[in-house]
């Protein structure tokens, strides 16, 4: 029987996951390619023989997406599959109508065939988009579950910018760890917080064998989510996190309508700082499409060690990257800080921008006058850093989960900015997860 001949879009993290889970052994079928996009640099690889198994000797090849038809036609593709995150439902379809175009079949993967399965209770952290506040509540759910006397490992949303084999498996303990594998500013903002906390975190590339290492040393296994995709483990309790200042994207984002409907518990952040209005139509959204979830009402108040020192200043706003780029946002945390601490002025980082920095504003014109914490090499750090430098502000207001300071050299003072999650009322999920887990 002749194998189906499969192309797999993605952008280095659902993709991967679904050849090691779905195909890598699957005699039926033969993956000839992957398409990267979304993350700078990350196609042109090959995934490599370490990771494709006995049905790959030489590894998989990975093209950008601007490739997909030719590649679709050049390749007798039968099956192309959608992998990543993050994107409307209309930009999903779009991507349908031209593989369906070029002749090839158009697929999207399911969870009964890309979950894994742990032997350990797993809590899951999603969101309906990028930007919506998964970091600080998987820090709060964190603090909850070692308070409830468990012992917690972190499992992180792939992230696999460098060399694929040596990252299929990653233990980070402290940030010795982090220097080791030479981690890009975008994995820092993720494992850092959960490492002030003597948490460990496990990422990589292979999540079945990265299942089983941490659940050697965990009581409770965290998922913690990256974009708005779906765990990869089967969740004992799925909290999903939505945001009321882009009230409609939960039901109207890939996969994060998904998510939505998959969640035990919906937390609805930042009430604290959006239109009551856009509240209710999430709420409205929420259980219309999923009206068993407990639904949780949230904030996310922010904490600056020094806000004195923001007043009457020109300052430069640095906020998190993805949260810019694919998830739309033109401003976060940053701003908030800035404008309720008296700065005299924003500055508009885009005069000042460099190379792979004016790229990316070019990339996401809808990015505000806000400067993205891009850093997924060591290149793009150097032009955060030529950016950043150049602006002649007098102060950095720095919105993203770790020093800035510690990975690039800036020239200019430096106010951090943090924000905590804060659910409202009751039930709170301190409640909920001891009722779920049976403490």
């Amino acid at each position: 029987m002749s194998r189906t001949r499969v192309l797999i879009m993605g952008a280095a993290g659902r993709d991967f996951h679904n050849f090691n889970v779905f195909f890598r052994d699957n005699e039926q079928y033969e993956v000839v390619a992957f398409t990267a996009t979304q993350i700078p640099g990350i196609e042109g690889r090959r995934y490599p023989p370490e990771l494709s198994g006995r049905l790959y000797p030489d590894g998989i090849p990975i093209y950008e997406e601007a490739k997909l038809a030719d590649l679709i036609r050049e390749h007798d593709i039968e099956q192309v599959i959608f992998a990543y995150s993050d994107v409307s439902h209309e930009y999903v379809m779009h991507r349908a109508s031209l593989v369906l175009a070029a002749g090839a079949d158009y697929r999207l993967m399911g969870t009964r065939s890309t979950r894994l399965k742990s032997s350990k209770p797993v809590v899951s952290i999603g969101a309906v988009r990028t930007g919506s506040g998964k970091s600080q509540t998987t820090r709060h759910v964190a603090t909850l579950l070692q308070s409830m006397g468990y012992r917690v490992v972190a499992v992180r949303h792939p992230m696999p910018y460098g060399d694929l084999a040596e990252q299929a498996v990653q233990r980070f303990a402290s940030y010795d760890d982090l220097d080791r594998y030479e981690c890009t500013i975008e994995e820092r903002e993720e494992y850092e917080p959960h490492l002030d906390r003597g948490i460990v975190v496990y990422a990589g590339v292979d999540y079945e064998a990265i299942l089983r290492r941490a659940e050697e040393e965990a009581d409770v296994i965290l998922w913690d989510g990256g974009n708005n995709d779906l765990p990869f483990f089967a969740s004992d309790v799925h909290i999903v996190i939505a945001d009321p200042h882009r009230p409609g994207h939960e039901v109207t984002y890939h996969p994060g309508e998904a998510n939505l409907r998959l969640a035990d518990i919906v937390v609805i952040n930042k009430v604290d700082t959006a239109d009551y209005e856009n509240v209710l139509t999430v709420r409205a959204n929420i259980q219309k499409v999923n009206p068993g979830a407990v639904i949780l009402e949230a904030a996310s108040p922010i904490f600056v060690d020094h806000p004195e020192a923001i007043r009457g200043k020109r300052v430069l706003v640095v906020e998190d990257g993805p949260t810019l780029t694919h998830g739309e946002m033109a401003y976060g945390a940053g701003v908030v800080a800035a404008e309720r601490f008296g700065a005299a002025e924003i500055i508009d980082p885009r005069p000042f921008a460099v190379r792979s920095i004016r790229e990316t504003y070019a990339k996401y014109p809808t990015t505000g006058s806000v400067l993205p914490a891009m850093g997924y090499g060591p290149e793009q750090m150097a032009d955060l850093e030529a950016t950043i430098n150049r602006s002649e502000a007098d102060l950095v207001i720095a919105a993203t989960p770790i020093d800035l300071r510690r990975v690039i050299n800036v020239s200019i003072p430096v106010e951090r900015v943090r924000y905590e999650l804060q659910v409202i009322g009751t039930p709170t999920l301190a409640d909920l997860l001891a009722e779920r887990l049976g403490r």
